[in-house]
């Protein structure tokens, strides 16, 4: 552990605003103030803790927060502070220390994680800054799977459309067993009759699909 004073800062973040507790090394409060969510209001987080701790360097400020990454805690990090996560299980029992409601309150809890920093600094996880493979990678693997949930409903769309005009296809061949030249073998035959604009309406629904998948695909293969 460092000589260096220390002073102990909880933050209750949402997704419209921040509430953050601030405390000296004896527990006592300096002050607490609520923040609007954006790179302004998260500059000021950053300058109010510095103003009001008297910390020389921003590292002797620990700073105890639920959300182990996202804008709040990267910005932190990247000024200096000394962020830690907490387990939000492990959040309620030190909850319980001040209160055994259960409705949810930020300023109290952003107080629970200022104290409990100071107390039990074990209990919570050291952050750091991670490099940016790592950041990406999650991030791509996030998008190849919406990517492919995507495609999956486009397809479905477009099996919709052939039922319309074509069920023989569909009802009695499981398609991906066949080429494209047997399937298109199967279209030519005499389809059903159906009512004047539906093969039109179909196709023309077909068509754009068709541009869609190709472009999702594109997407996949890069993602």
């Amino acid at each position: 552990m460092t000589d260096q004073k220390q002073w102990y800062a909880g933050v209750d973040w949402a997704s419209q605003s921040h509430h953050v507790f601030l405390t000296d090394g004896d527990g006592r409060k300096i002050g607490e103030r609520v923040f609007r969510h954006g790179g302004v209001g998260l500059a000021e987080v950053a300058a109010w803790l510095t103003a009001n701790s008297g910390a020389l360097e921003a590292g002797q400020i620990q700073v105890a927060i639920e959300v182990p990454h996202g804008p709040v805690v990267e910005t932190l990090i990247e000024r200096g502070f000394t962020v830690h996560a907490i387990n939000p299980k492990q959040m309620d029992r030190f909850r319980d220390r001040f209160t055994l409601a259960g409705a949810k309150d930020d300023s109290r809890d952003a107080e629970v994680m200022a104290s409990a920093m100071r107390t039990d600094p074990r209990c919570f996880r050291p952050l750091a800054a991670a490099v940016p493979v790592v950041i990406e990678l999650p991030e791509w693997s996030r998008l190849a799977e919406g990517l492919g949930a995507e495609r999956n409903r486009l397809t479905n769309r477009m099996r919709e459309q052939l039922w319309r005009y074509f069920p023989a296809l569909l009802k009695r061949h499981p398609i991906r067993r066949f080429d494209a030249a047997h399937v298109l073998a199967v279209l030519r035959k005499p389809p059903v009759e159906v009512a004047a604009g539906t093969t039109e309406a179909a196709s023309a629904h077909v068509d754009m699909l068709i541009a869609r998948i190709r472009l999702v695909n594109r997407q996949l293969k890069q993602a």
